[in-house]
């Protein structure tokens, strides 16, 4: 491998702590998602929405945000994403159960998140939704003349709704601060890319007047330029950008799903070896940053990590039957 492909980090202003660090983020959210599986099998929760095969391209994306100034609006599968702006493991498996210490007291679905002190907006079923809020967002940002960006993540399959298409016209008429992220996974639950989109997601947003730019989603570096250029540009005043990230889910839609009704396992087995995460790794190994013995310390301190969380978790109450009518109105002129 050539030493320009080594320095590729170092080239776009990531040491090797950070790329270490990108790596330890994308197996958590690994860790994180197999014992959500694992939860949901054994009857302790209802559903779960997989994110394995997405980790590279959700941590470097949030690589490249300001998490302190950026508001960000992920989709259902962003757990790797919300990991890495600042959410714990623990945090996400409280919600996962249902448990009065989630911060959102239990009451959210499985992937819809929300947490206000991380400028993490909270999700809805009806997909793309987000999509017009992130616009709202950005459009306070200009209003305010405030340095920061609207972030927003959405499926292929999403891509077809109209808020999205409203979305993008908006943003482009007044060149708003957001970035549209498309992680392209080739299913919209069983219906593959081709008979979802005629052309390419990419190419919509030249039609209404900013710039488009579609990436390898199992390159993380790629996506974090990606990103951090279409941050810097939403920053400069010249509007929103339009990521495509090519990527490839390779768990069924949802535990509810029977993958194997619409695709092969020779398919999901040829996109197992392409995924981002294992990419990365050999990446970092052929750099010299990560070692067999490093790699193996890190597996062992998430897990554990992992474990701590499912125990503190499982232990953890349920909320009061008294708890439902709790934020439901404002107390005192306070906050709801």
């Amino acid at each position: 491998m050539s030493s320009q492909h080594i320095l590729k980090h170092q080239q776009l202003g990531l040491t090797d702590d950070d790329v270490l660090k990108m790596y330890a983020y994308m197996l958590k959210a690994r860790k994180f998602d197999e014992r959500a599986t694992l939860l949901q099998r054994s009857g302790k929760t209802a559903f779960h929405i997989s994110s394995i095969g997405q980790e590279a391209a959700q941590v470097a994306a949030a690589f490249a945000l300001d998490k302190q100034q950026d508001y960000f609006l992920p989709y259902y599968r962003d757990y790797a994403f919300v990991l890495t702006i600042g959410m714990t493991v623990q945090e996400l498996l409280l919600a996962a159960l249902f448990k009065a210490e989630d911060i959102n007291g239990g009451r959210q679905m499985p992937g819809h998140f929300g947490y206000k002190k991380l400028h993490i907006v909270s999700g809805s079923s009806p997909v793309a939704t987000q999509v017009l809020h992130a616009v709202g967002i950005a459009l306070t940002a200009l209003m305010r003349k405030e340095e920061h960006v609207a972030f927003v993540t959405f499926g292929e399959g999403s891509s077809n709704q109209g808020d999205v298409h409203e979305a993008f016209n908006f943003a482009g008429v007044f060149k708003l601060p957001v970035i549209f992220l498309c992680e392209n996974n080739q299913y919209a639950i069983s219906i593959p890319a081709h008979r979802q989109v005629a052309g390419r997601v990419v190419d919509r947003a030249a039609g209404y007047g900013f710039p488009g730019q579609r990436v390898d989603g199992n390159d993380a570096l790629e996506v974090y330029r990606a990103v951090k250029e279409a941050r810097e540009r939403a920053v400069r005043g010249y509007g929103p950008t339009l990521i495509e990230a090519m990527m490839y889910r390779i768990p069924p839609h949802s535990t509810a799903d029977d993958d194997m009704l619409y695709r092969t396992k020779e398919e999901v087995d040829y996109h197992k070896d392409q995924e981002g995460v294992q990419r990365f790794r050999r990446y970092l190994l052929e750099s010299d940053i990560l070692t067999e013995d490093l790699d193996r310390a890190l597996h062992e301190n998430i897990a554990k990590e992992v474990n701590e969380a499912t125990k503190y978790a499982e232990k953890s109450p349920f909320p009061a039957p008294e708890d439902v009518l709790r934020h439901v109105y404002a107390e005192d002129g306070g906050e709801v």
